[in-house]
């Protein structure tokens, strides 16, 4: 069986705030490690209103914090014109 990874946009709700997007994202993961996931994925994006992972380290960092055995990694396509 392939391991299949999740990932994270960071998406801030309508009518919430990034901190909640924080908090949602650690929950996910916590959900992802007690189903027997082992790798969740941060999507790093910029200059986006609706979403928090602009800066990855504090992303990870905070999901880091609230698992065991996920894996947190973080990861960007960068496209120039």
């Amino acid at each position: 069986m392939i391991p299949l990874p999740i990932l994270e946009l960071g998406r801030v709700r309508q009518g919430s705030d990034r901190r909640t997007a924080l908090d949602d994202a650690r929950i996910l993961a916590q959900q992802a490690e007690r189903l027997g996931y082992k790798r969740i994925w941060v999507a790093e994006h910029h200059n986006m209103p609706g979403v928090s992972t602009a800066a990855t380290s504090i992303v990870i960092a905070h999901i880091a914090a609230g698992t065991n055995t996920i894996r947190v990694g973080a990861g960007g396509i960068f496209k120039s014109f």
